[in-house]
């Protein structure tokens, strides 16, 4: 059974950074990202809705830039909940929510650099001026994933996190992990 893929592939005039898609999403944090259509499934609605999937393969087949920005966002997703399940206690919905914004716009490698996980699969971007454009969009999509993960994860309302979410904290998504 083969891994599933990004819808947004085929998405025409995106642009790329490298060879990475720079996706519209629904957001109302500030950053360089284009705002995607209210009622439209965006690149971040397509990774929460494939993460369990996805996590459970080792290998993953690239269609298309769309594909490399959901790899990134898959492991992103799963650093999240390694994050919360190392905690001594189970992290209430605040403290979760300002645990995963800080962990949403610490420092991270983006493609090019030396200590990134997958650059064999990435292309570096073309200049320092579309390096600081990734990094500052991936730090917005960073900031809503871990915002939507939250509201995913507390759904319930019981104010701990959902078992059937943070059974995946130990998972690694093609084996790799973006944080350190």
């Amino acid at each position: 059974m083969p891994a599933y893929h990004s819808s947004l592939n085929e998405e025409p005039d995106v642009r790329l950074v490298g060879n990475m898609s720079v996706l519209p999403i629904k957001t109302k944090i500030r950053g360089p990202a284009p705002l995607a259509e209210p009622e439209a499934a965006d690149i971040i609605d397509e990774t929460l809705d494939l993460f369990r999937a996805n996590s459970l393969f080792r290998n993953f087949e690239i269609k298309g830039p769309a594909d490399r920005l959901l790899i990134v966002l898959i492991l992103f997703v799963s650093d999240c909940l390694a994050k919360l399940g190392s905690a001594r206690t189970v992290p209430a919905q605040l403290e979760a929510n300002k645990t995963l914004n800080t962990l949403a716009v610490d420092n991270f490698p983006i493609p090019g650099d030396a200590n990134f996980a997958l650059n064999a699969h990435y292309a570096t971007p073309g200049n320092r001026a579309d390096a600081e454009y990734l990094r500052q969009y991936l730090t917005q999509v960073r900031q809503e994933l871990a915002a939507r993960l939250i509201e995913r994860l507390y759904a319930d309302g019981t104010g701990k996190p959902s078992k059937w979410w943070m059974a995946f904290q130990k998972r690694r998504f093609m084996n790799r992990s973006l944080g350190a």
